[in-house]
């Protein structure tokens, strides 16, 4: 492999891509062995894991700047053809499913992949190709409009970064006049956001009833390959984190105002949680990648492996900057079995969780990619992949001191305590979406009326300090989520938990989590949701009392 500045992007010839998997399909309609079988799905897979890498490459490229004509032009290339392309992975699928081989595909890798291929022929037709069409356009637009909105303040263009980490200063003045700038950055796009948000709800909810689901919360479960759960089993874990998890946050909360010493905690006063001041990383970008090696190669002999390969070929793409894409990811090469780590740091405190999250992240693909067969068999579900990251979080703490100096052991405890008081919020932004796409004809001042009542349910201690455009509810339209991956949010807070317990589990042997966690990383997607939760001795979330049994240690630690 080369470093990913010098990997040489060519546009995939679709056409001979599409006759390469229709040759597959054909052989295994008339296979008259497994072997012979098993040869063509590989050398679709092999195809596959081509056309996924060279699409991977442009869309990293493309979003590292989204002003760059030609990676957009590339991303509107592939937006127009993949519809297609998912049209002849259903069928190829609906063959497998269908053929007497069907038992042996199962037995050499795994029933997991059989759900998916049924899980495709639900999701792929002729008749929603146009409106995959538009969806991928309406997500483009969002994101552009995004990358591209600035504000001034103290007479200069900042961004949406920028801002944030004014809004951490130490002077509270300053802290709400950055956030007065926030509200109007957002403000200023909010129609073109809303607009584009409609376009999003009306075309999902219309391609689930084209497809037959009675709404587009099945549909948007399918996509994200839900089959243990429905929205049902999830209200269960909704109430737990109303009923023990928001009182402990609003106690947090409370502590933080104490703190600070002021009458009234202020959104602009939620992201600080000292007079002194949030701790910063000590070093810039290098001396922090730099640290963030030597920690990998300490923690043990597979974590120092695999960020020595990302060193080695520059897999990340780290500084903010102008027409660069809002937020972090991690993604991965598939052909070279290498992933790639993608963020804006800003000079806090999430720079280095950066280093630890995505790079949770990114180690367990590289994990799974030693013992997986297929690159599909090497990722889960969000709901397991958040785990291999917000427990790879906690993992690290041990080498804080070499990211924060003498503030390191506030940052653990800070940390500690904002996982936990984050979590209303990911509930919040579930069941917003949910009541959305139940009523995808409501206006745009409608939807701000549900964000508003949620938000004083999840989080009863908000106050916007009387900024009129976010008291009118328009604060959901920051959370890229609810635009790029419906329904995707909720997995956070679930994989908390895991996290959480795995946190527990590595306070009393070490040793021992690690191998549980590794286990975790290894099967990559190789199992469905709950059996990767009981391979790795986790605990339901979904089943009542779990959470305040998942919780009881991190409630210690924190005095709650």
């Amino acid at each position: 492999m080369k470093k990913f500045a010098e990997l040489q992007y060519v546009r995939p010839d679709m056409e001979k891509i599409f006759a390469r998997v229709s040759g597959d399909i054909a052989v295994l309609k008339e296979a008259k062995n497994y072997e012979e079988f098993r040869n063509a799905y590989m050398d679709y897979v092999e195809a596959d894991t081509e056309l996924e890498t060279s699409k991977t490459v442009a869309h990293i490229r493309n979003t590292i700047n989204l002003l760059d004509e030609f990676y957009e032009a590339e991303m509107v290339y592939f937006n127009s053809q993949m519809p297609k392309y998912e049209i002849l992975k259903k069928e190829m699928g609906e063959v497998i499913v269908a053929s007497p081989f069907k038992a042996e595909m199962e037995k050499e890798f795994g029933t997991i992949l059989i759900q998916n291929m049924e899980a495709q022929k639900q999701l792929s037709d002729e008749s929603i190709v146009d409106d995959q069409v538009k969806e991928a356009e309406l997500v483009s637009r969002f994101m552009k409009t995004q990358a591209a909105a600035t504000v001034e303040f103290k007479g200069e263009q900042i961004g949406n970064y920028g801002l944030l980490k004014i809004m951490q200063s130490t002077d509270r003045a300053e802290r709400k006049e950055a956030f007065e700038a926030w509200a109007k950055l957002y403000e200023g796009i909010a129609p073109t956001l809303e607009e584009v948000y409609d376009g999003l709800v009306k075309v999902r909810a219309g391609m689930a009833k084209k497809l037959g689901f009675k709404s587009f919360i099945p549909m948007g479960y399918l996509r994200r390959r839900r089959f243990d759960y429905t929205e049902k089993e999830l209200e269960v874990f909704r109430k737990q984190v109303r009923e023990v998890v928001v009182p402990a946050a609003a106690k947090l909360y409370e502590r933080q105002k104490e703190a600070l010493g002021i009458d009234t905690l202020y959104y602009y006063d939620e992201s600080i949680a000292s007079p002194a001041g949030n701790p910063v990383p000590i070093g810039d970008k290098e001396y922090l990648v730099g640290e963030a090696q030597k920690m990998y190669r300490e923690l043990s002999r597979e974590s120092g492996e695999f960020f020595d390969f990302m060193m080695e070929y520059e897999l990340f793409d780290l500084d903010s900057k102008h027409g660069k894409r809002a937020g972090g990811y991690c993604t991965t090469l598939p052909q070279y079995h290498a992933p790639f780590i993608f963020s804006n740091f800003n000079g806090t405190d999430a720079d280095v969780n950066v280093l630890t999250h995505e790079a949770g992240h990114a180690f367990a693909g590289f994990t799974a990619a030693k013992y997986q067969k297929t690159p599909e068999l090497c990722h889960s579900t969000s709901e397991i992949n958040e785990i291999h990251s917000m427990s790879m979080e906690l993992w690290t703490y041990p080498w804080m001191e070499n990211f924060f100096g003498d503030k390191a052991e506030e940052y653990r405890r800070e940390h500690l305590a904002d996982a936990l008081m984050k979590i209303p919020y990911m509930l919040c932004v579930d069941e917003y979406q949910h009541k959305v796409f139940e009523n995808p004809e409501m206006t745009t001042m409608e939807r701000r009326a549900v964000w508003s009542g949620l938000e004083k349910i999840y989080m009863p201690w908000r106050n916007y300090a009387g900024n009129e455009f976010l008291e009118s509810g328009a604060f959901w339209i920051k959370q890229q989520h609810i635009f790029l991956y419906p329904f995707y949010y909720v997995d956070y807070a679930m994989a908390q938990m895991g996290a959480f317990e795995f946190y527990t589990k590595m306070k009393e042997d070490r040793k021992a989590a690690w191998a549980d966690y590794y286990k975790l990383c290894a099967a990559g997607g190789s199992m469905g949701y709950f059996d990767l939760l009981k391979y790795s001795g986790l605990h339901k979330v979904l089943e009542d009392g779990s959470v305040k049994i998942i919780l009881k240690g991190v409630f210690e630690e924190l005095g709650l």
